[in-house]
């Protein structure tokens, strides 16, 4: 079974959220998501300084099964967005919670995070 962290908030589209103190959020794709794509080849993250609205295509994974489109799990600006993938894209493979993150976000609207999951409803929807 998939890990799901406690402290992280899910979209229906396998993303996570890390909410930190300061009016920003981390996030990244999930180890369910990790699993089922497999081995990510390529993965291109949003640049620093651009504006995203929730659900608006941000980027996009390529791996040896398939190419996926990666969605915004909330709105705001892009911070900074994680090099690491740059030269080793299969650290969200082998990390995705940690080192695997996609990229840092401000918040536009913080009432967005009420839409996302809890842990606990995460894992009643991967059933």
């Amino acid at each position: 079974m998939a890990e799901v962290r406690n402290d992280l908030l899910y979209t229906k589209t396998h993303d996570w959220v890390r909410k930190a103190d300061n009016g920003t959020v981390v996030v990244g794709i999930t180890d369910h998501a990790q699993h089922e794509i497999g081995d990510v080849l390529y993965i291109e993250v949003p640049e620093a300084g651009r504006e995203l609205e929730a659900g608006e295509e941000m980027g996009a994974l390529e791996s040896v099964k398939t190419v996926e489109p990666l969605y915004a799990p909330i709105s705001g600006r892009v911070i900074r967005s994680n090099a690491l993938l740059d030269d080793t894209p299969d650290t969200v493979n082998t990390s995705p919670y940690d080192d695997g993150w996609l990229a840092v976000i401000e918040l536009s609207n913080v009432s967005e995070l009420n839409g996302l999951m809890d842990a606990d409803a995460y894992r009643k929807f991967l059933g």
